[in-house]
């Protein structure tokens, strides 16, 4: 797959969760990645809120960070709709990891989808899905 999403704490309420949506950007693709939005379309809950000015971006894999990638993120909450603009366009055979930062998990257990929509550099760019990731939040058990 070209797409991940990943968290290393995945607790209804938690409030120290990140979540990383991992993206190659094949070799072919003939353009750099100039945006990126990501929309959740499923889960029970619609109202957990993001520290957008806390979102960042590196190359590599969570983890295993490489150089920092400058990103300018915003946030419709109507929507539920990430939108992420890369100001210097990320080039093709790259791993790019973008980092979200909620208030806190959702409140209510359950799979969360999240569509990824990629747009390249250059002139009348055309989207393109990359794909569907699952965030799975848990009830912690005590």
């Amino acid at each position: 797959r070209s797409v991940q999403l990943m968290t290393y704490n995945s607790d209804t309420w938690s409030a120290t969760a990140e979540y990383y949506i991992t993206l190659v950007i094949p070799k072919e693709a003939g353009a750099p990645l100039a945006r990126l939005t990501v929309q959740q379309i499923r889960g029970v809950d619609w109202q957990f809120p993001y520290l957008v000015d806390r979102t960042r971006a590196f190359l590599g894999l969570p983890r295993q960070e490489g150089e920092s990638v400058p990103v300018q993120a915003s946030f419709e909450n109507s929507t539920r709709r990430f939108t992420l603009d890369f100001p210097s366009p990320i080039a093709p055979g790259s791993t790019l990891t973008v980092v979200l930062k909620p208030w806190h998990n959702p409140s209510q257990a359950d799979v969360y989808q999240f569509e990824v929509v990629a747009y390249p550099g250059g002139v009348s760019p055309e989207e393109s899905q990359v794909g569907i990731v699952n965030l799975r939040i848990y009830d912690p058990i005590y």
